[in-house]
């Protein structure tokens, strides 16, 4: 079941399968009492998180994450369908991708841009996905 949460509920899972690594501060965005933020529900239990910031008529999601015992059983995927097809109001919608997801990210629709970077020693491009 997909829920509107808060953005505090989404830090415990974005430090678990994000950034484990590094202290839960860095998981935290300024914006993200600004932001749309939603979790996939199984059974009572939080398993899937992504935010969403909306400026002018683009939007991008933010810190994906699924619990790593729930993934591969498509909570991610019904999660993100659930917030691509829920952009009605935008034009475009895009995100940072790390590199080894760009495909997953493809079967959605998305298209990779010329834009890459590194951050905390990862790869990243930017993807987007036009609605008008």
């Amino acid at each position: 079941m997909i829920q509107t949460i808060t953005y505090k509920e989404t830090y415990d899972i974005r430090h678990q399968v994000m950034w484990p690594d590094r202290p839960l501060e860095y998981i935290k965005l300024e914006d993200d009492p600004k932001g749309l933020h939603y979790g996939y529900f199984v059974e009572g239990k939080l398993v899937s998180v992504i935010s969403v910031f909306i400026t002018g008529k683009s939007a991008q999601f933010r810190k994906f994450a699924t619990l790593k015992a729930y993934q591969g059983k498509g909570y991610g995927s019904k999660l993100l369908t659930y917030v691509l097809e829920s952009m009605t109001s935008v034009d475009a919608i895009w995100c940072n991708a790390r590199l080894e997801k760009t495909v997953y990210y493809e079967s959605f629709g998305m298209v990779k841009t010329d834009k890459t970077f590194e951050k905390g020693g990862i790869g990243y491009t930017i993807m987007t996905k036009k609605y008008k």
